[in-house]
């Protein structure tokens, strides 16, 4: 069993802990005012966060005030590329170099969010080696290097999401945490909140699915569970960065209240509720302004409307100026003194652009949050990673995200079979390898990825998984082949000799089970998408292509195009399956696992009862192996939940969008792709329960274009949800139901209330859609026991349950009429049962 994220641990005692050793040793003696033994100790016995946050402040303005200018410029922003003071075993290009008389440490930054990517620690010979990036030319090689630091590779932060659980954020937190500390990090650059929007967006797999509460709530948990530690979580990426494709130029335009009402909301409740320390403004251009210098976006919303008192840092060369980026709200720059060189500083400041007040600002929000978690009172140093105990929350992770979508009898697999066949395509990675961001065939985890290059210890792969898990059940002399079938379906390799498709078939047809591996890989830096040329502008081929299960390209980093060197490829994955499972005899022993970025559009032939089972594994990173096998071999009871909706092929989001939602409309000259989210409000299951063109109807509680919905999720045992009440107490109401594992083995399940607004919502604004999630929780049960669920419903809470942004008004407003309360396993109407009216 898992340790818990425990909300009730001493968010101040923690940081205690972390910080007392190094402060009363050799800073206990420094005359230094905003290191001595009396304030930090001053700090540590504040009795809460604001307290704490307030000593912390006045610390920093003791530290500013003693600094020169050159400090406070050098100061705003990363350093180039050197070997670190500190730690001279590591080239780093990812941190703010130190001032030892001033007690100021390295402050040193890390990649995420699904583990500690690029760490600021390469081999210093990789200094030797130039990279070249567009827009920037020569850069070091300490941004990208695979000789990075190690670390634990866990699985995507969908997976994390479709757990349905906040302990699950919580743990993904704790080893990121310890880990950092391990490795003398002190800003981990997550979690992502952006939305998946896109079911083909490159990023989707670092962020937590399609819907906002969904999102927020994972994040705050994550963001407890790093800053609890003494580390700054910095909340990604601010704001409406939902496309890869171009995505240092275009301009992103979304009305304010769908801004606020979904692409926000994650944002305000890390904020509000996590209180996150950083906040990392992206590259895109929202609502005509640049992300990194967008006054309303940085002031306004995050420090006025919100209270936000951390720090904003740019993405890696996100900023575009140098006076509007310091003027509007940004703080820190990142990863070098580009907009923010000195030279440029000061010339701003003597035409007086800018003023040091500010200057002293954005270094002020910086070294409060340092000061407050304790960065300034501990010796950087490094430390081995235990990383067994990695591995093991990895797989236990990996085990909570995965998603049984269908089962056909064939799950979990007897213990006792004599032979197993595993088959994926030669061409992709599904079957062959440990799946993380950025896979490609024959090259290890770390080579690719970008925010999610990881570089593990080790990593185990699916064939080594079933195997393991055979011998661990006792069944060591199975036979456990490997078929590996090349994209036209006429040849292949089984165990690594030349073989016909047709023997491939035979094998499965005389195998015990069959395994069949697929996905979508994907990364930042680019979208599932063909391009008629690299430069992104127009689609040559159906936006929804890049959701299939045959869809990839050489480099997923790089945009596809329909020829040339990263042409988009058809792997025949789908007429594969189709093949295999047309001999009924073997369509029932067979089991598809998905390794994807957010999900994947399915043939209509896949699912049903026809169908192989179909299992959900996400990106599972270095514990591959073992998350499939314990999940295939039952040694994991199936629990998580649809982060986003699945539709059939054809009958997508995707197959409905124009070029003004993605991947966006040229101006006139040629210079300004802009994309508008012409859909509003209606995006993941809002838009397939909308109907939006009368394409989705609802037939026998199902939606016509859903192969499965959001939500959805299967078990090997079985729940019964009683009939649930709503009840008010005060200001606010309550969800309850009883909840009966009718299995015969333990299991979880997640109970998810929704809301549908009344009608008079619509008025306020842009169309709502039928319902939005507003609660959820996941309950284990022993067969044949009961439990009751409590989902509370507050309307003054963060995520505003039951508010409507009114613009004009520019708050959040509660519509007058019924809102209709539902209970239920997924968000299919045949999955829901009404708890009640809230009348307004």
């Amino acid at each position: 069993m898992a340790r818990k994220w425990n909300s009730r641990w001493a968010y101040g005692a923690a940081i205690m802990v972390i910080a007392t050793a190094g402060a009363q040793s050799a800073q206990a003696q420094t005359a230094n005012p905003w290191m001595t033994a009396t304030i930090i100790a001053e700090q540590q016995s504040a009795p809460d966060d604001t307290a704490r946050e307030a000593v912390a402040k006045r610390r920093a303005k003791l530290l500013i005030s003693a600094m020169t200018l050159d400090q406070k410029l050098q100061q705003l922003t990363g350093a180039k590329p050197e070997i670190l003071p500190d730690l001279p075993a590591c080239l780093g290009g990812r941190h703010v170099t130190g001032i030892a008389a001033l007690d100021i440490p390295t402050f040193r930054v890390t990649n995420g969010p699904v583990g500690l990517g690029q760490n600021d620690c390469v081999s210093p010979d990789a200094g030797k080696t130039q990279l070249h990036m567009p827009g920037f030319g020569d850069i070091s090689a300490a941004y990208t290097h695979p000789s990075s630091a190690k670390a634990t590779a866990l699985p995507s932060a969908i997976g994390a999401a479709a757990s349905f659980d906040p302990a699950v954020a919580g743990m993904y937190g704790e080893v990121i945490a310890t880990e950092m500390l391990d490795l003398g990090l002190h800003v981990f650059e997550a979690p992502g909140v952006n939305l998946a929007r896109l079911p083909i967006l490159g990023r989707n797999m670092e962020y937590f699915g399609e819907d906002p509460y969904l999102s927020g709530s994972m994040a705050v948990a994550e963001t407890k569970a790093i800053q609890s530690r003494g580390l700054i979580a910095m909340v990604k990426h601010y704001a409406a960065n939902e496309q890869e494709t171009n995505r240092q130029t275009i301009q992103e335009t979304v009305d304010r209240q769908t801004l606020r009402e979904l692409y926000l909301l994650p944002f305000e409740m890390a904020v509000k509720d996590g209180k996150v320390a950083a906040v990392m403004c992206a590259y895109n251009y929202v609502n005509g302004q640049s992300s990194c210098e967008n006054r309303t976006m940085l002031n306004d919303v995050l420090r006025k409307d919100w209270g936000f008192t951390g720090y904003v840092q740019s993405d890696f060369f996100a900023m575009k100026s140098t006076v509007a980026t310091l003027l509007n709200g940004a703080d820190h720059e990142m990863p070098l003194p580009l907009h923010w060189a000195p030279a440029k500083i000061r010339a701003a400041l003597d035409s007086g652009e800018l003023t040091q007040a500010r200057i002293d600002e954005a270094l002020e929000r910086r070294y409060t949050q340092t000061f407050k978690l304790g960065i300034f009172d501990r010796k950087l140093e490094r430390r081995p990673i235990d990383f067994a105990v990695g591995g093991k929350k990895a797989r236990e992770i990996g085990g909570r995200a995965t998603v049984l979508l269908q089962n056909n009898g064939a799950l979990p697999l007897r213990k006792d079979l004599r032979k197993l066949v595993l088959i994926g395509k030669a061409s992709q990675v599904y079957a062959q390898q440990a799946v993380a961001g950025g896979g490609v065939v024959g090259e290890p985890m770390g080579a690719g990825g970008g925010s999610s290059d990881v570089v593990p210890n080790y990593t185990v792969t699916p064939l080594a998984g079933l195997r393991a898990a055979l011998a661990d059940l006792g069944n060591a002399g199975a036979s456990v082949r490997l078929i590996l079938v090349d994209d036209a379906n006429t040849s292949a390799t089984i165990d690594g000799q030349s073989a016909t498709f047709a023997q491939v078939q035979a094998e499965a047809a005389a195998a015990d089970a069959v395994v069949m591996m697929a996905g979508t890989i994907s990364e930042e830096g680019a979208d599932r998408a063909t391009f008629t040329d690299q430069t992104g502008h127009q689609l040559a081929a159906s936006a929804a292509a890049g959701s299939s299960l045959d869809w990839y390209a050489g480099r997923s980093n790089k945009i596809a195009t329909s020829d040339g060197d990263n042409r988009a490829k058809n792997s025949g994955t789908v007429a594969m399956i189709e093949a295999l499972i047309a001999n009924p005899k073997v369509a029932a022993k067979s089991v598809l696992v998905l390794k994807d970025n957010a999900g994947v559009a399915l043939p209509a032939s896949l699912v049903g009862a026809k169908g192989p089972a179909i299992v959900e594994a996400w990106f599972p990173g270095q514990e591959d192996g073992n998350i499939v096998a314990d999940v295939l071999f039952g040694r994991i009871n199936p629990s998580g939940k649809l982060p986003v909706s699945l539709p059939f092929t054809g009958k997508g989001f995707l197959d409905h969008v124009n070029a003004t939602q993605f991947p966006g409309t040229m101006s006139a000259d040629g210079k300004l792709q802009t994309v508008t989210y012409s859909e509003q409000l209606a995006i993941g299951y809002r838009w397939y329960d909308a109907n939006i063109g009368g394409a989705c109807p609802v037939s026998n509680g199902a939606n016509a274009c859903l192969a499965f919905p959001f939500g959805h999720g299967l078990s090997y045992t079985s729940f019964a949800v009683g009939k649930p009440e709503l009840t008010r107490t005060g200001g606010t109401w309550q969800v309850s139901a009883s909840v009966t594992n009718t299995g015969k083995r333990e299991g979880a399940q997640v109970v998810q209330v929704y809301v549908g607004l009344p009608a008079s919502a619509d008025k306020v604004g842009a169309k709502q859609p039928p319902r939005r999630m507003i609660g959820y929780q996941r309950i284990a049960l022993a067969p044949g026991e009961t439990k009751q669920v409590a989902i509370a419903i507050d309307p003054k809470a963060s995520h505003h349950p039951l508010g409507v942004w009114d613009e004009q008004a520019h708050d959040w407003v509660i519509p007058k009429g019924d809102f209709t309360v539902w209970v239920g396993a997924s968000s299919a109407p045949s999955d829901l049962k009404k708890a009640g009216i809230i009348a307004s």
